[in-house]
């Protein structure tokens, strides 16, 4: 294919490959050079009359188009306000039953399931980062048995902060704290900071003494001696831990998108949708995030909530980040980035009606906010933002074991739990091999989208067995970012 008319209201196409001026492609002449990703006009379009793609506005004519020219940025312009009121209009879609599947994961003790045997050090504060990562560099001789390593997340938060933004902290480390991919985790602490040992323990409620170890370096003559003692107890009891057979219904799945092309709503986000239709068929859990980039695309999620209670919580989720940008005196829609803009993404709707495509067509069953674990199964919609770090710790701290996360132009990165980085273009994976996990791009020249999701849910199964390692995992890259908003002191 060398273009897709992704539905049949569409007044634009996309081009799948260069096509060059004067090219008659889908009955009308190229009157520009259109570049992969991006779109041409199938028809005349008149100033101020709306542009359709998937189906859907994703802004206005600002000017007249010829049939055939290039529709982007120069000509195009966001629908977009700020909040507004809607209506709850709901769509019930059902889902096909799923043959039943498994992993090999590890059952806690606490009933829960992870899919890695990992110990993590959790610093309370950004001052003990760097004898956090001398403690993971010098244990990693300690790893046996079935520990996968020890690995350290720094941070720079923990002191200095008010309110929300030291909640969002708190309940973000917490949330890793007790992660089921940690078969142990030391908490690591200054002694004097706000979020000290004491306050942070009040939030971590009930944990397993033996999995969890806590030290204040003040406290100490020698904390990396101390940390070190404590490592070696962690490795020692998670190292008899074994992988069973798990059902795929207890696997929690985050789904992320960074660095979008033109490509990305096409490929790699419907074959994501097709994995998360059949993941929550099977009674499993799919979390989407990055709220910003549902402005545009927000109606379609309202109307597959499973009650008006959630519509609610939707349109809440949704207003409230508009009024959080607000609050700043900034636009909604200042999105897409230049990146998304160079691959083809025009508007922040053109960019959201994409994004959202990696839920699939299930019903929304949860809205949950920042840093709140998942507590129900099937699909959730996680108050975050589109930043790529902190969106991704944040489906991390919410109990993603896994993050699923579609690019156009690559992003080495990753989160505390393995990040598939997938490609919505074969260019991609075939220039970043050390990056790109599961290559979406195929669908460009097989047209079957189906067929990717399922292969991409197989490839899940194994990772969560533990059979594969993601190219973050192989790298060692892993970070985490915390959202803040307000005042430091």
């Amino acid at each position: 294919m060398d273009h897709i008319r992704i539905h049949p209201d569409d007044n634009v196409a996309v081009a799948l490959k260069p096509l060059a001026k004067g090219m008659s492609v889908c009955g009308v002449t190229l009157c520009d050079d259109i570049p992969p990703g991006h779109k041409f006009a199938l028809t005349g379009i008149a100033k101020n009359e709306n542009i359709l793609k998937y189906g859907a506005p994703i802004g206005h004519a600002t000017e007249a188009v010829a049939p055939g020219a290039w529709v982007h940025t120069h000509n195009t312009k966001t629908n977009l306000s700020d909040v507004l009121d809607y209506t709850y209009c709901p769509v019930h879609p059902s889902l096909p039953s799923q043959p039943p599947r498994t992993f090999r994961g590890y059952r806690r003790p606490d009933g829960r399931v992870g899919i890695r045997n990992e110990i993590w050090i959790i610093p309370t504060v950004g001052c003990v980062n760097s004898p956090a990562q001398a403690l993971a560099k010098e244990a990693a001789s300690f790893v046996h048995g079935t520990v996968d390593g020890v690995y350290a997340f720094p941070h720079p938060y923990g002191c200095s902060q008010l309110g929300g933004d030291h909640r969002n902290t708190q309940r973000a480390l917490a949330g890793l704290v007790r992660h089921p991919n940690a078969g142990g985790v030391l908490v690591l602490g200054l002694g004097c900071e706000n979020n000290n040992i004491t306050e942070f323990r009040a939030v971590l409620g009930d944990i397993d003494e033996s999995r969890v170890k806590f030290l204040n370096c003040q406290d100490v003559s020698d904390e990396i001696g101390a940390g070190l003692a404590l490592l070696r107890e962690l490795c020692d009891t998670a190292a008899d831990d074994v992988r069973e057979d798990i059902p795929a219904s207890e696997l929690i799945v985050g789904l992320k998108c960074g660095g979008s092309d033109g490509y990305s709503g096409i490929t790699a986000n419907p074959c994501v949708g097709v994995f998360s239709d059949m993941l929550t068929a099977q009674g499993g859990t799919a979390i989407l995030t990055e709220v910003p980039e549902m402005f545009g695309a927000e109606e379609l999620l309202m109307a597959r909530c499973e009650n008006e209670a959630l519509f609610a919580k939707t349109v809440s989720l949704i207003n409230d980040f508009k009024r959080y940008f607000q609050s700043h005196d900034q636009p909604v829609y200042e999105n897409p980035s230049p990146g998304n803009k160079a691959g083809g993404i025009t508007t922040l709707e053109d960019k959201s009606l994409g994004c959202t495509q990696k839920s699939g067509s299930a019903p929304v069953r949860a809205v949950i906010g920042y840093g709140d674990p998942t507590e129900t199964r099937g699909l959730h919609l996680l108050s975050a933002p589109g930043n790529d770090l902190v969106a991704s710790t944040a489906l991390a701290v919410s109990g993603a074991h896994i993050v699923l996360f579609t690019t156009g132009r690559g992003t080495p990165f990753g989160c505390p739990v393995p990040t598939v980085k997938i490609s919505s273009n074969t260019a991609l994976a075939e220039k970043k091999r050390n990056w790109i996990d599961f290559d979406a791009g195929i669908i460009c020249e097989t047209g079957d989208i189906t067929a990717a999701g399922e292969a991409l849910y197989d490839y899940v199964l194994a990772l969560a067995s533990g059979e594969i390692r993601t190219k973050n995992e192989k790298m060692g890259y892993r970070d985490i970012a915390i959202f803040k908003n307000g005042v430091t002191l």
